[in-house]
């Protein structure tokens, strides 16, 4: 799948990607938030953009996408779906940027994109999101995007330092179709 916006082109990573699939994961705030390993190794982001996108693509588990900034060609960010239930067409979505690209909107005019395509031309009712309690900046990209919190998953997920709640975040159809819905007003 690919989607677009003005700014940036959302698409299935590639072995280039690998130098740039490098900083975004190796950033000491990604590794906060995110449990890669430390470092994370052009080795690991070739393994990434390669072994591990195709096993989930080819299981039906998700896929993994690069964040193209379409004005000089440049990969800024990654988003990925995983735990995808095709019977009930929920997935789940995770993003990491690029630190120069950090509070730029490009986070959430990616996950935007992604989800939105995801419902209106793939047909999912449900996109997830989980995010840290502490991850501010997280919390932000999935209000401006548009997602619902909907409550605490609590010792449901780890970072490098010990384990975390997770907050649960969604994009349903209906916020897409309704009265006050984005694709309603476009």
């Amino acid at each position: 799948m690919t989607v677009q916006t003005p700014r940036l082109l959302v698409r299935a990573l590639t072995v280039a990607d690998v130098p740039a699939v490098t900083t975004v994961f190796d950033d000491r705030q990604t590794r906060r938030w995110l449990p890669f390993p430390e470092p994370f190794t052009a080795a690991d982001a070739q393994q990434w953009c390669t072994d591990l996108a195709a096993d989930r693509r080819d299981s039906g588990d998700g896929d993994h996408y690069a964040v193209v900034r379409r004005e000089d060609d440049r990969v800024v960010g990654c988003l990925w779906a995983k735990r995808t239930d095709w019977a009930a067409h929920v997935t789940q979505v995770t993003y990491a940027m690029s630190p120069e690209v950090r509070g730029q909107g490009m986070a959430c005019e990616a996950l935007d994109a992604l989800s939105v395509a995801l419902v209106l031309e793939h047909g999912f009712h449900r996109v997830e999101l989980r995010v840290a309690p502490g991850n501010l900046a997280s919390r932000r990209v999935a209000e401006k995007a548009g997602f619902t919190y909907e409550g605490l998953l609590r010792n449901a997920g780890y970072v490098h330092g010990g384990r975390v709640d997770l907050e649960v975040w969604s994009l349903v159809a209906a916020d897409l179709r309704g009265p006050l819905g984005s694709a309603a007003a476009s």
